[in-house]
């Protein structure tokens, strides 16, 4: 799986929806959506408060 693909996965596993992370991350929707697309990737700052924001360690949005 991609970064994305984790993220998205995680996200919908605690019911949170895109524009609620990608706010709180400090981002625009549409830019999360491309992350969990896998067109974009996301910084490693803007990951670590992704995973924040998820309640997961960065290593597990990596694998």
């Amino acid at each position: 799986m991609s970064v994305g693909e984790n993220i998205r996965k995680i996200r919908e596993q605690k019911n949170m929806t895109q524009a609620y992370v990608a706010e709180n991350a400090g981002i625009s929707q549409a830019m999360l959506c491309q992350i969990e697309r896998g067109t974009k990737n996301p910084s490693l700052q803007i990951g670590a408060e992704i995973a924040r924001l998820l309640e997961c360690p960065l290593e597990e949005l990596l694998k």
